[in-house]
């Protein structure tokens, strides 16, 4: 009885054994075309590595969930040859691999000198060169969809408050059901890009300089020589026909001008080129301007590549945010409901020196404070009131300052030493000449930043406006006001105009808090390059060394880091200007 069993149970052994050698299939995951599982073994082995040497940067450890995933579903068919041939769609994916540079990518993070040599492994059909051309073919286009709808670096990396992972693909989904079979590739990266005009329009002017940094490559031009003293209309400049070559280059002279010398053709477009870089816009060749003129057209084109990754990592929500603080550009800029430039006003915007940075993060405005306090936080406290406490009893109450306990009740019989250990805030009291001016617009964040006026106008007229402890000042405060409540009235159904915003500020109640029915997206940007609204490149100085930071790391290539930078939380009490 127990031998008649035994050979029962060998005998479906045999059974299942033969079925799978028949093919017996897993259920398919995938909605394209079925491929041939001839090579499934080889695959299975490439993907378990985690690496693959063929590759220019082989470790593709942080895909390699997708991968496993995107061949499982598929049952390990092929996915990107048949018969020993490419398919029409990896042919189109290795030339936008070719073409990366257009899209401020790098094209060798997607092996783009590598593939003619593998397509030539194919001819014979050889197992080897079949697989890693499948597994080598998947890795780069995962990498590079992802580049193109997140960014490469996540931007915790740097600190940066914006949140990616709302935008992240399902990868081995989207890559098999969407890219395998796609008949349109450019079609496609063009669904997975930022739907933003600014991004379209910086995605051109990259192409546009890749051009000019091109042929100047090829004019070999020497720099410009410097001046001791500024020149204007009339005066002398030793290198006057390589100046109005460099004017023409960008487009800031005429091509068809032939001015033999400083004349007002020449100051027209070096003020021109000022207003394009940020600089003083007063048509005078200045030390700076040379400085400026001096940078190459290679350093221009990273400037615009930089500014597309990080387009990339803004949220849906955010990409066409009707609020853009651009901080190198030291502007605000306001958007209509069809993201059409509305306004712009000048900011100030923390200091570079410090460590005053106005931080990079994507926020909802969600109230106004008119005629707010200035809660004082204790470090400045310490380090700017507490020595004139010191010197002049008296102080703090001279200068419209006042102590407060915890509960926000003004206490008169405090120390110097209580202010000093933050045992006691100090506040200023609300007024025309209040640090925060008379409104502040709310965006609550972890840095306790936000837009709000100033009694410092004059710091407007400055060219580079980095003078604050972190906060961002509004130049036009009232307009700004205006504009965030033009939507909504007031308890009493009053419009809030300009003349109620303005009484609201000059006469109303103390920290009026009135807050928006619907909260208000706002990005504060880093972006050294942009299309402004006048269609020209606009270029702006690396003000935190962000661009900096951000090329040391691409240099070092894939897998780029994902692992945000410890973060310093806020902990001490009080309000940043």
């Amino acid at each position: 009885m127990m031998k008649a069993s035994l050979r029962r149970i060998g005998c479906t052994c045999v059974f299942a054994a033969l079925l799978l050698a028949a093919g017996c299939k897993k259920h398919r995951k995938t909605t394209s075309v079925e491929n041939t599982t001839d090579y499934a073994g080889n695959l299975q082995a490439l993907v378990a590595t985690k690496k693959l040497p063929s590759l220019k940067w082989p470790n593709f450890s942080d895909y390699q969930g997708y991968i496993t995933q995107f061949y499982d579903d598929r049952n390990y068919e092929l996915a990107w040859t048949r018969d020993g041939k490419p398919t029409a769609p990896a042919t189109a994916f290795i030339q936008a691999f070719q073409n990366a540079g257009s899209k401020g990518l790098i094209p060798e993070d997607y092996d783009a000198s590598l593939w003619p040599g593998r397509i030539a492994k194919l001819a014979g059909k050889p197992a080897d060169a079949i697989s890693e051309f499948d597994v080598a073919m998947t890795v780069n286009v995962m990498r590079y969809i992802s580049d193109l709808r997140i960014g490469r670096v996540n931007p915790s990396h740097f600190n940066f408050d914006i949140n990616v992972q709302t935008k992240k693909y399902d990868l081995a989904e989207f890559v098999s059901d969407h890219a395998v079979d796609e008949s349109d590739v450019p079609k496609l990266i063009a669904t997975v890009e930022p739907d933003s005009d600014q991004y379209r329009a910086t995605e051109a002017a990259l192409d546009r300089y890749l051009t000019l940094a091109k042929q100047q490559a090829e004019a070999q031009a020497e720099p410009l020589p410097v001046v001791a003293k500024t020149i204007s209309v009339g005066g002398r400049y030793e290198a006057a026909e390589a100046l109005t070559a460099r004017l023409k280059l960008e487009g800031d002279l005429a091509a068809d001008a032939a001015p033999t010398t400083f004349d007002q053709d020449v100051s027209d477009a070096i003020k021109a080129y000022q207003h394009r870089h940020g600089l003083t816009e007063d048509g005078k060749l200045t030390p700076q301007t040379i400085k400026s003129l001096n940078v190459p057209l290679t350093d221009r084109v990273i400037q615009l590549q930089n500014s597309l990754e990080r387009w990339r990592w803004l949220p849906e929500q955010y990409i066409n945010a009707p609020l853009i603080v651009n901080l190198p550009e030291f502007v605000l800029h306001g958007y209509d409901d069809q993201h059409k430039p509305e306004f712009t006003m000048k900011v100030v915007v923390g200091k570079v020196v410090g460590e005053h940075e106005t931080p990079v993060f994507a926020h909802m405005m969600k109230y106004l404070v008119f005629r707010p306090y200035w809660n004082v936080p204790t470090d400045i406290a310490k380090k700017e009131l507490v020595p004139h406490m010191n010197a002049r009893p008296g102080y703090l109450e001279s200068k419209n300052y006042e102590v407060v306990n915890t509960k926000g009740e003004v206490q008169h019989g405090y120390t110097v030493k209580q202010v000093a250990q933050g045992g006691y805030m100090v506040r200023e009291r609300p007024g025309p000449k209040n640090s925060l001016g008379l409104v502040k617009f709310m965006f609550p964040n972890q840095y306790d930043i936000y837009l709000h006026s100033t009694p410092a106008t004059e710091l407007f007229n400055r060219t580079r406006r980095d003078f604050s402890h972190g906060c961002v000042r509004v130049q036009k405060p009232e307009d700004l006001a205006v504009w965030v409540l033009q939507n909504q009235k007031d308890k009493d159904g009053n419009e809030w105009d300009l003349d109620k915003v303005h009484e609201a500020m000059t006469a109303g109640p103390d920290n009026k808090t009135v807050a928006l029915k619907t909260p208000i997206p706002i990005v504060i940007f880093y972006l050294t390059g942009i299309v402004e609204e006048d269609g020209h490149a606009h270029f702006f100085d690396d003000i935190y060394g962000y661009d900096a930071e951000m090329q040391q790391v691409l240099a070092k290539g894939p897998p780029y880091p994902i692992k945000p930078e410890p973060v310093v939380p806020k902990t001490k009490a009080g309000d940043t200007v």
